[in-house]
């Protein structure tokens, strides 16, 4: 006994749709990081150095090669007094 191809169709037309969401999540991810791949297994100097480099840059994962730091980030300490 086959299977209705009506059901064949729903199926894949889910299949469709779950596959689109994935795609689509992965994309903003990807974009929120810089064009960057996720990092895993974050430890406290990474996110120093995380928070280090959006202080300079704006982006968490922005770098930047000027050795000259941006005017008033000498008084930009993540401390609060």
């Amino acid at each position: 006994m086959g299977v209705p191809f009506e059901a064949l169709l729903r199926m894949g037309s889910c299949s469709l749709c779950s596959a689109l969401a994935e795609l689509g999540y992965q994309k903003v991810r990807h974009m929120q990081n810089g064009g960057k791949r996720a990092r895993h297994s974050i430890d406290q100097w990474d996110k120093q150095m995380m928070d280090r480099d959006f202080r300079l840059t704006g982006f968490l994962r922005g770098q930047t090669d000027n050795p000259a730091a941006p005017a008033g980030f000498e008084v930009n300490n993540p401390w609060r007094v």
